[in-house]
């Protein structure tokens, strides 16, 4: 049988926020999912009574008749697509116990931050990794419960660049669950979500909050450009061309030139503001899930955020003074030696001074 006309198979890796999404929608579209939960409390409630999902659609409980979850994932099987929706700390791990599922022509599918699709590529074949960045939040405030906290898409690519048969197949499946757009440029898009992210989540994380409340803060704002002016020098320097995250933000432009690192005020920054307090009233209802983590007790991923970026600009001799202090600062706070929240947030605007408002 031709493999193209029947319903890829797909195992869903990481039932958190975005995977919970992820698999909910597809579900709702009649494609038969599997999914590795890692705990059994999320795979119990799962199995006996599917996921409940609240998005722009509403509230409403998922039927799970074509969904079998694993608590680890199976010795045998076949899948088309690997869906990795795990923190970025555990991609490895995750394409490690689970690349003996891969069919023949199957892929294995990123949808952690960071720069992951490298290290993915390290444990399979490159040309069978397929990046997934994805310009929406999610999270799960109870087990098995899965709310879209924001609408966007999603932009496919591979590390060659191009596009084939399977990243097309792909976007056919993943529409079911929002707007799928193929890049020929995937690191460009990366680096672009990275340079939101680090200033999004870390902020997000340091601050305790969720973004909206801290995006109305001017000094909040101000981190924000300059932790997104750092990450697109280092970016500059790796030799990456950025893409757009939205048809109307342009970060080259949002990025502070000299000029603007010096000023206390001017248009350009009155408008730069303005464009962030926007971006902070879309996405105000969007908690890190840094922050998350560390309340569960766990590892925030920072590393694969703010610490990629401290360590590239490393390489090329770049000084990235706030990256560097909120990367600190949420790794004490996973430590428990410092607690979110806005005074905390300024003591890291206040260690990275000679910035002003």
């Amino acid at each position: 049988m031709d493999s193209s006309r029947t319903a890829p198979r797909i195992l869903v890796v990481g039932c958190g926020g975005i995977g919970g999404v992820v698999l909910s929608r597809l579900l709702e579209a009649g494609h038969p999912v599997h999914a590795v939960a890692r705990r059994e409390a999320i795979a119990q409630v799962l199995r006996e009574r599917g996921p409940r999902l609240h998005d722009e659609k509403g509230e409403r409980a998922v039927p799970g008749t074509n969904l079998e979850v694993f608590v680890r994932p199976p010795e045998r099987g076949t899948y088309d697509f690997i869906l990795l929706a795990t923190p970025p700390t555990g991609v490895e791990e995750a394409v490690r116990d689970t690349r003996h599922l891969l069919g023949p022509e199957g892929a294995v599918v990123v949808l952690s931050n960071g720069l992951c699709e490298e290290r993915v590529a390290r444990e399979v074949e490159a040309e069978r990794v397929i990046g997934a960045v994805v310009a929406w939040g999610a999270s799960s405030p109870e087990t098995g419960v899965y709310v879209r906290t924001a609408t966007g898409g999603i932009v496919l690519g591979t590390l060659r660049g191009g596009t084939d048969a399977r990243v097309e197949r792909l976007a056919g499946v993943l529409r079911a669950v929002c707007p799928v757009e193929i890049t020929t440029n995937l690191r460009g898009v990366r680096w672009s979500k990275l340079a939101i992210n680090c200033a999004i989540s870390s902020l997000g994380t340091v601050g305790g909050d969720r973004l909206g409340p801290l995006m109305r803060q001017r000094f909040v704002r101000r981190l924000g450009l300059e932790v997104i002016t750092e990450v697109l020098q280092v970016a500059r320097a790796e030799g990456v061309t950025l893409e757009k995250v939205a048809p109307t933000l342009e970060l080259e432009w949002l990025a502070l030139d000299d000029a603007e690192r010096r000023a206390r005020g001017s248009a350009s920054l009155l408008l730069k503001h303005a464009v962030l307090l926007a971006i902070g009233t879309h996405y105000r209802k969007m908690r890190s899930s840094m922050l998350a983590a560390i309340e569960r007790g766990r590892e925030p991923a920072v590393d694969s955020l703010n610490g990629e970026v401290v360590r590239k600009a490393q390489v090329h001799g770049i000084a990235v003074p706030v990256n560097t202090c909120l990367w600190e600062t949420v790794h004490a706070l996973g430590r428990h030696e410092l607690k979110p929240g806005l005074d905390t947030l300024r003591a890291v605007h206040a260690r990275t001074r000679g910035l002003p408002e």
